[in-house]
């Protein structure tokens, strides 16, 4: 089976993998940038399949790495992935990109059986997951994906490069401190739960992150504008001021029926 594996959450990456070749691996590409996911992706494709003489015929499936990480980064890879798939009419699959570091954990001599897999968020924050070994010697997920701050990681051995960059709150394990998730291990994972029968998900963006703040006056007149123009990453300070000015001022409230209008100076708005 020749599997084409894709992931784009940190550094762009793509591999061939194939249980028919030794130790699995046909080619692979990775990037040190964690910005230039659409330029180089596609190409780095293309060139993969000519270096090893295949084209998208002989792919039998396709593996993306669905995150954690950030929507633009994982956009790029994700949908690379399903119009491959879609154009070759191949079987597309996708696993969790936490996924990649945990099987070279486990493939390690020193593994313990249960370690937290941990990269950057940004913010201060990291994306993890709570993994142990199974009898087969694959990572089995116990928790997870979740973000949060490294201090408030459960006492286990840490792997990845989020252990790296919170070394000092954390258990960092050394020789891991910086691993990215790479496509090569992901597409060895896939191979791997393929080959025993085990299941691959439809790819969808993980999303463990919380929730942006519900805008407390969304569909409301002109909030209902400027969220439509700004996103909801507009502050939510900003929005309440929005509401505040659409709703209350004395004319808007009297014309709903509230002839005392609105005083805007004790309102949060103002805080």
């Amino acid at each position: 089976m020749l599997i084409l594996a894709i992931d784009t959450s940190a550094v762009a990456s793509a591999a061939l993998v194939s249980d028919d070749t030794l130790e699995s691996v046909v080619g692979s590409f990775s990037t040190e940038d964690t910005r230039s996911h659409a330029e180089v992706l596609a190409p780095g494709i293309e060139a993969l399949l000519a270096d090893a003489g295949l084209t998208g015929a002989d792919v039998d499936a396709v593996v993306t790495g669905v995150g954690p990480g950030p929507f633009t980064g994982l956009r790029s890879g994700i949908v690379t992935a399903r119009t491959l798939a879609f154009v070759w009419g191949k079987p597309l699959y996708g696993l969790m990109s936490l996924d990649a570091i945990a099987l070279e954990v486990a493939e390690s001599t020193d593994a313990a059986p249960e370690f937290i897999v941990a990269t950057d968020a940004r913010r201060k924050e990291v994306y993890w997951a709570r993994y142990a070994l199974s009898a087969g010697q694959l990572p089995l997920l116990v928790d997870g994906p979740h973000v949060g701050f490294a201090a408030d990681l459960p006492e286990l051995p840490v792997y990845g490069a989020g252990a790296g960059l919170y070394a000092g709150v954390v258990k960092a394990v050394p020789g891991f401190s910086s691993r990215q998730p790479e496509a090569l291990s992901l597409g060895q994972f896939a191979l791997a739960r393929l080959d025993t029968g085990s299941s691959c998900s439809t790819p969808r963006r993980c999303t463990c992150a919380s929730p942006t703040p519900r805008c407390p006056a969304r569909g409301r007149g002109r909030c209902e504008r400027q969220v439509r123009r700004t996103g909801c990453g507009t502050e939510l300070r900003t929005r309440r001021r929005t509401e505040c000015r659409t709703r209350h001022r004395p004319g808007t409230a009297a014309r709903r029926g509230d002839p005392a209008g609105h005083d805007c100076r004790g309102h949060p708005c103002r805080a």
